[in-house]
């Protein structure tokens, strides 16, 4: 099938482009139909960059892209390492694309070609970041930059260890390759070494799944929640410590005297040595009554106070 997608005969002038993209789900289809797509010539690429940009001509832009996708084919094939699904790439690949020829200037003297290819990486290299960990690996400028080197300058020092120790192998980078790496990158040997950790670690789980016998696996979100911050514990806990003060004051000023110092010694007070107040026997041959009256009064002031409580509540 030969598409001029430049010409401005109605046979083919690409009504509908995207009849030339197949069904969802097969990207292998997609790739070799992106492929079969011509390149524009400059004056195409200048006459349709124009069109989109003073008239704001649609099928223009359109014919901009559909040309370019097979670049955002061949640029997406190189992080195929990080474990994504390349229809993803090629997806955000795509939406670099669109940003490009909508900010791209044909006055400017550059192909669009070489103006988009900074586009379509920065978008992949943003869906990396973010979908590559849960946890994100890289948020500076620098580490960005190591993120995305560090892969490929390991590749090459173990082709160097391979050639020069007989076939040993290193999983981890040692100090000289460490330097090396740093002087070429221009960040310090400890930025190299803090992400070459980041990205050897593994992702944790931290709500895991039930096993296979119904029973909840443990996880770090068993003892990583903390629940003193949250809203509702720090409202309880401040309601206890004003009832534990002015609360308890308030209850303790709606007894009687005796009352109130039966409960003072039998629950409140505390000596040097941690010892409690005065027993029932000792407080009722001071009043000179049975230490079952005492008890009496005791019980009848915990229920005068609990009362008190409420309403100071």
């Amino acid at each position: 099938m030969s598409l001029n997608i430049g010409s401005a005969s109605p046979a083919l002038a690409l009504a509908n482009p995207w009849s030339m993209v197949p069904s969802l789900g097969n990207l292998d289809a997609y790739i070799s139909a992106a492929n079969r797509l011509p390149m524009l010539t400059l004056e195409e690429e200048q006459k349709f960059a124009r069109q989109f940009k003073v008239e704001n001509d649609l099928e223009a832009a359109g014919k901009l892209v559909l040309s370019h996708l097979r670049l955002v084919v061949s640029v997406s094939r190189q992080y195929l390492g990080y474990g994504l699904p390349h229809g993803d790439l090629i997806q955000e690949g795509n939406v670099g694309l669109m940003k490009a020829v909508k900010r791209f200037d044909p006055d400017q003297g550059v192909r669009l070609v070489s103006y988009a290819l900074h586009w379509i990486k920065a978008e992949i290299h943003e869906y990396i970041l973010k979908n590559w960990r849960m946890v994100k690996v890289a948020t500076t400028k620098a580490q960005r930059k190591l993120f995305f080197n560090l892969r490929s300058m390991k590749q090459r020092f173990k082709s160097q260890d391979a050639a020069t120790d007989a076939g040993t192998h290193r999983d981890t980078l040692n100090p000289d390759q460490i330097n090396a790496m740093a002087r070429e990158l221009k960040v310090k040997p400890e930025e190299v070494i803090e992400m070459e950790t980041r990205m050897s670690g593994g992702d944790v789980l931290l709500d895991p799944s039930p096993s296979d016998d119904g029973e909840d696996a443990f996880g770090p979100i068993a003892y990583l929640t903390d629940s003193s911050h949250e809203p509702v514990a720090m409202i309880e806990a401040h309601q206890r410590d004003v009832l534990a003060s002015e609360g308890i004051a308030a209850a303790l000023d709606a007894l009687d005297a005796r009352s109130r110092r039966i409960v003072e010694e039998r629950w409140l007070k505390v000596n040097d040595d941690n010892s409690g107040g005065m027993t029932l026997h000792e407080l009722a041959a001071e009043y000179g009554v049975s230490a079952e009256r005492i008890r009496q009064i005791e019980v009848a002031a915990m229920k005068k106070m609990k009362v008190a409580l409420a309403e100071y509540a």
